[in-house]
């Protein structure tokens, strides 16, 4: 198993209280990069959800895929709670690991 493998589940947003995408990857900054670039095709790149604002690790992908089927199923202010509890100022996370922020 690739050392980089580490399960997580992230949130993009458009802004803040904008619209959000909840997914899961086993490589957390591939696959900002390929919603930064444009790379995925859907949802993401359709409402241009690329500020990570909130994203929770995991030790196994099952775990992962697990929480991010629970998540999909809150409701929205839920979900504004979660990001905001670790997150108030809606903060960029992806910058913390050395994306430029984006305008």
């Amino acid at each position: 198993m690739p050392q980089d493998f580490q399960p997580c589940v992230y949130i993009l947003a458009s802004r803040r209280n904008g619209t959000l995408y909840i997914g899961v990857t086993s490589h957390l900054l591939v696959r900002i990069h390929q919603h930064r670039t444009g790379a995925l095709e859907g949802f993401s790149k359709r409402y241009n959800t690329k500020l990570l604002v909130w994203h929770e690790q995991h030790a196994t992908m099952e775990n992962a895929i697990i929480r991010e089927k629970q998540l999909k199923k809150w409701n929205r202010a839920w979900k504004l709670r979660l990001i905001e509890e670790s997150n108030p100022a809606w903060r960029d996370l992806a910058e913390d690991l050395g994306f430029v922020a984006m305008s």
